[in-house]
């Protein structure tokens, strides 16, 4: 072998062993499968300070008026409610808009749901009232029925804060088949609360609880008398 050809081998062998001692010689060839984390399973507990309790799964009001893709339908469990305040807190990251209001009818009961969306766990104050006033001015607010259950959701904010759009109607939504509730008339969000009333015929026990995915607070109202 020529001299001048003996030397760029060798030369170039060198140059190999070289490139391969700093680590930047050729390597297993990387994977390029991923694998997809599990998705994580949320359970909705009442977390409510009264007897309420929450459906075993997502249930969502039967003739509701749509504001979103319909979910399959399960019978609700046995009505353990009173008529005495129910309160929860929000979570201490909370901050969420009422996207959407809906009424619908089941079996003994009538069932008003408050979507919503932002961060965290939204809390609520759910109570009879003598009457209904409006956030901040508390001018009246006019009701249909015979009785108010006001409707607060706490750790509330506003759409400029949350990123969301609010809920927003020109008048009262008024029930879906219902037995009992007549409307639900909303007052909106002041102050890191997003305030609604819910007319009745008649004043009747309660419960509240609250889903996830999409979170909404689920308010029923039972049956009067």
């Amino acid at each position: 072998m020529p001299r001048r050809v003996l030397l760029s081998a060798c030369a170039a062998l060198s140059a190999t062993m070289l490139l391969a001692g700093c680590g930047e010689g050729a390597g297993p060839a990387a994977s390029t499968s991923s694998t997809s984390p599990a998705t994580a399973s949320v359970t909705s507990p009442a977390a409510s300070s009264g007897t309420s309790s929450a459906p075993s799964r997502d249930t969502e009001p039967e003739g509701a008026e749509p504001t979103g893709p319909t979910v399959a339908e399960e019978p609700a469990p046995s009505f353990p409610a009173d008529s005495s305040p129910d309160t929860a807190a929000a979570s201490a990251d909370s901050l969420v808009t009422v996207t959407g209001i809906r009424t619908g009818r089941h079996d003994g009961f009538d069932r008003v749901v408050f979507e919503a969306d932002g961060t965290g766990a939204p809390g609520w104050d759910v109570r009879w009232v003598d009457g209904a006033s409006s956030q901040g001015r508390g001018e009246p607010v006019e009701v249909a029925g015979d009785a108010v259950l006001q409707v607060t959701v706490t750790g509330a904010g506003y759409p400029y804060d949350t990123g969301v759009e609010e809920f927003s109607r020109p008048g009262p939504l008024s029930g879906q088949g219902t037995a009992n509730v007549t409307e639900v008339v909303s007052d909106a969000t002041f102050e890191g609360r997003a305030v609604a009333f819910v007319g009745a015929r008649a004043e009747s026990p309660f419960r509240v609880y609250l889903l996830q995915d999409p979170v909404r607070v689920v308010v029923e109202v039972a049956d009067a008398g």
